[in-house]
């Protein structure tokens, strides 16, 4: 499985990728609802098989007395009402059509409609925190943010697939070195007991090579367990069961790139969440000000009704001479005296948004500080990379020449076990040097949610995601 394969699987059925998807759709779904809010809403209502049969309790309002008589009756309701909240004024438009019936039982036997064909009432709060207004200036932006924390969801999905394919690479090399080096430590023990016989080599020279065998052969056994750790914990990230055999490729050819610190920066503050993070707060912070101005003061509310209206013991004479009705009033509240609370909250909410603000540019100023880090890591990391490769091709060369040496006779067993640690070494920096390549550059392309190979930006296919 090549990097780009292994790439590819965990984001697509990796348990991280389920849950960046998910909490996409959440959000996705709390902005369909913030859309629906803004449009009219239909509603139908009643109150149906109401059957009424007791003792109620009545005021004669001449003499101010109280007897209970008996209700015995039965009401039936329906109507339909259209509700549209107002965003640009807080207010709330409602327009309603109902009918009624009551039906008298007992000795006196009657029954009565009433029509209420067409209402329309307005409900406006005054000199109030308008929520609607908030809303609208906020939930896009919470949309927005939701899809660009999925796209770095799964980019560091991506950097973590990279760090344990390439442990698991690591731990293959390791396990590989380990075998390598005990048969050619075996081999070199046979020649080192001949040269021994001849003199050529001491006791010291042959007891060193045989512990340096030994080692070999318990480091077969230890990147064999670490080896199989690896292989679980890839299969784990992947979504595989451990019954899955991953055989992780090195990557031959680095994409020659050369990353500009503007051009990242730019890309990051408009695509990633940073900076709608930092939008975000502010908002939240100025609607927290705006709410506690509004709530520590006058309050009103106007409500105005109008409509038509007929009652009548036969159906077609509630839709008869119909009659008008309206009803307009305002309700307020006003504080005398409350001890400075309203003061106190405002000033609280104060503070709290100059914190934000002050964190949200000492933010920035780290934002570029962590960019420009990211940037020169990455530039050196590819030259990194070069290095450790030369450095490796020549690590494994003098090994072998040393060995040949060894052969002859004109190599020490102590140039030969430093031959092999230097291979070793250079084996693992150059796998590390690779690893660390890849993960820099993914790091970038999260902050920035840009492909710097393509030169396009990354984007994200709502429909096919809620599909």
């Amino acid at each position: 499985m090549s990097l780009d394969e292994a790439i590819h699987t965990a984001r697509s059925q990796s348990v991280e990728a389920l849950e960046a998807k998910q909490a996409f759709i959440s959000t996705y779904w709390a902005y369909r609802s913030y859309k629906a809010s803004r449009l009219p809403s239909v509603y139908l209502y009643g109150d149906i098989m109401n059957f009424d049969r007791s003792l109620t309790l009545l005021q004669n309002p001449d003499d101010g007395s109280l007897k209970y008589v008996s209700s015995n009756n039965l009401q039936n309701g329906l109507g339909v009402q259209i509700n549209q909240n107002i965003t640009f004024t807080g207010g709330t438009l409602s327009v309603f059509s109902d009918l009624s019936r009551i039906d008298q039982f007992g000795g006196a036997k009657s029954l009565t409609w009433y029509s209420r064909p067409i209402t329309v009432s307005y409900y406006q709060p005054l000199f109030s925190y308008n929520q609607f207004k908030w809303d609208k200036k906020i939930e896009p932006k919470e949309y927005e943010r939701g899809k660009r924390n999925y796209l770095e969801a799964m980019e560091r999905i991506t950097i973590n697939t990279v760090a344990a394919y390439h442990s698991l690479l690591l731990a293959k090399m390791n396990n590989e070195i380990s075998k390598s080096n005990f048969d050619n430590s075996g081999k070199m023990l046979r020649i080192a007991k001949e040269r021994l016989q001849l003199g050529d080599v001491t006791r010291a020279e042959y007891l060193q090579l045989e512990l340096r065998m030994l080692n070999d052969s318990i480091s077969i056994n230890e990147t064999s367990v670490a080896l199989r750790e690896a292989q679980m914990q890839l299969n784990s990230l992947l979504g595989y069961d451990e019954s899955f055999e991953i055989d992780p490729q090195i990557s031959q050819n680095l994409p020659d790139i050369q990353m500009d610190y503007d051009l990242v920066m730019t890309k990051s503050l408009e695509n990633s969440s940073f900076s709608l993070n930092n939008e975000i707060s502010l908002l939240n912070a100025e609607s927290s000000v705006a709410h506690a101005k509004a709530s520590r003061g006058l309050s009103m509310s106007l409500n105005a009704r109008f409509g038509l209206s007929q009652t009548g013991p036969e159906f077609p004479d509630a839709y008869r001479n119909l009659l008008d009705q309206e009803v307009v009033g305002i309700s307020f509240s006003i504080p005398i005296f409350d001890w400075g609370l309203g003061k106190g909250k405002v000033q609280k909410a104060k503070a709290a948004q100059e914190v934000v603000r002050a964190q949200v540019q000492q933010s920035e100023n780290d934002y570029r500080r962590q960019m420009f880090t990211a940037v020169s890591q990455f530039n050196n990391q590819r030259q990194q990379c070069m290095v450790s490769e030369r450095a490796m091709k020549i690590a494994s060369e003098r090994y072998e020449l040393t060995m040949h040496r060894f052969r002859e006779g004109n190599a020490t067993v102590t140039d030969l076990n430093m031959a092999q640690t230097e291979n070793d070494s250079a084996v693992r920096q150059y796998i590390s040097d690779v690893s660390n390549f890849w993960c820099c550059y993914y790091s970038l392309r999260q902050y920035t949610l840009y492909d710097f190979l393509k030169g396009r930006d990354l984007e994200i296919d709502v429909k096919e995601m809620i599909r």
